[in-house]
């Protein structure tokens, strides 16, 4: 029983919760959520007396809000009062939508249909924004495409599928577009010959993730091989050129650290309980070294436009620092504490081959060379 008692609370809670709610979002004047609210607690409900009191009002509150609101911007000289009229409609095609999923509140409420209105104004709004794309596209400029390309794009949001608007939009984006090739850097500058397929492979790399993400929807990025598979003619080209990789020499440097410590060197047992024992320093030295491998590249970039005229240069340069430390020791072993021991035993790294420190540096290079295309191409 107590169970029962329980549930029924429950189930009580929830209803009140639920009346509470779209009562609530009508009192405060929200009716467009008021009907929602309430039309879709109704599926659950569909004679509920309080939520079928409330839709009916709300959404007479809310047709006759945004009707007001259609009525003024009738009357408004401005040419967005199409796009503007297109949201109303759209917010009341909102409520027929949602009254129209719960068959006991259409039947009670009977909304309007407001699909006709809304496509008529919607193309309206979509003639506006073309309007103001065609006008931009006269100027025949880079940045009036770009204008001209978003006002289509926005007249294909209230008009999609329009194959006008779509081909106009089109034209303006190849337009507006910028068509950057990277050029590989083929001659590197440096006697490591032997690694240069390495870094000519990075260029597709490269290539490929500005692609992804140039920065800018109005830059695209090729390869030179794919440029002149595709007939792109570029509008600018990116120059880049190693003048510099350097792969270090090994370096020590030494550090000595003498330790000393006393120890038993002799013991005299005169009974077991009766020990002498005879104590002598003892002496070593510890000899740290610290090896390191410091290499650097630079990467030299240049853009030029299709003329050849230089438009910005700039040099990346890129670094390796490989180092290991061990140790070594001369004198008496005896004298040595367990840290001391600790790096005497261990192990020593060799250094890295050619290929992994080329490898290292290319990382680090193209990552700072990318971010800085991209950073410079933001602006265009």
């Amino acid at each position: 029983m107590k169970n029962i008692y329980s549930l029924v609370l429950i189930v009580v809670g929830l209803w009140l919760t639920g009346c509470r709610s779209a009562s609530k979002l009508y009192e405060k004047g929200n009716y467009d959520d008021a009907v929602q609210v309430a039309a879709k607690k109704l599926q659950k409900d569909p004679n509920d007396p309080k939520l079928r009191s409330v839709i009916q009002d709300a959404y007479k509150y809310a047709v006759t809000d945004h009707e007001n609101k259609i009525q003024n911007y009738s009357q408004n000289d401005n040419e967005l009062k199409w796009e503007w009229m297109y949201y109303e409609y759209s917010a009341l095609q909102n409520l027929y939508n949602a009254i129209f999923k719960t068959p006991s509140a259409f039947e009670l409420v009977h909304p309007a249909d407001y699909s006709s209105e809304l496509n008529e104004y919607a193309g309206k709004a979509a003639d506006v924004h073309y309007n103001h794309g065609l006008q931009y596209i006269r100027n025949n400029d880079r940045q009036s495409f770009k204008t001209a390309y978003h006002e289509f794009q926005t007249a294909l949001g209230f008009d999609p599928g329009n194959v006008t608007i779509q081909n106009a939009s089109n034209d303006a984006y190849n337009s507006a577009l910028t068509r950057v090739v990277i050029v590989p850097a083929l001659d590197y500058g440096f006697s490591y010959s032997s690694y240069n397929y390495q870094l000519q492979n990075y260029e597709n790399d490269i290539v490929q993730i500005l692609q992804n993400n140039s920065g800018n929807e109005f830059v695209k990025f090729y390869s030179s091989p794919e440029a002149e598979r595709l007939g792109v003619i570029p509008d600018e080209v990116v120059e880049t050129h190693f003048t510099q990789i350097n792969i270090g020499r090994i370096k020590d440097n030494y550090s000595n650290r003498d330790i000393s410590k006393d120890v038993v060197v002799k013991e005299t047992v005169y009974k077991p309980d009766s020990v002498v024992k005879q104590y002598a320093k003892v002496k070593a030295r510890v000899t740290t070294t610290q090896r390191t491998l410091y290499s650097e590249g630079n990467l030299n970039v240049v853009v030029r436009d299709a003329t050849g005229r230089v438009l910005w240069t700039d040099n990346v340069i890129g670094s390796e620092t490989w180092s290991t430390e061990f140790a070594s020791y001369t004198g008496d072993e005896r004298a040595l504490g367990d840290d001391d021991k600790k790096i005497l035993n261990r192990k020593r790294d060799n250094p890295p081959r050619d290929e992994e420190i080329i490898s290292c540096m290319k990382d680090s290079i193209y990552k700072d060379f990318i971010s800085r295309i991209r950073n410079y191409y933001s602006h265009y």
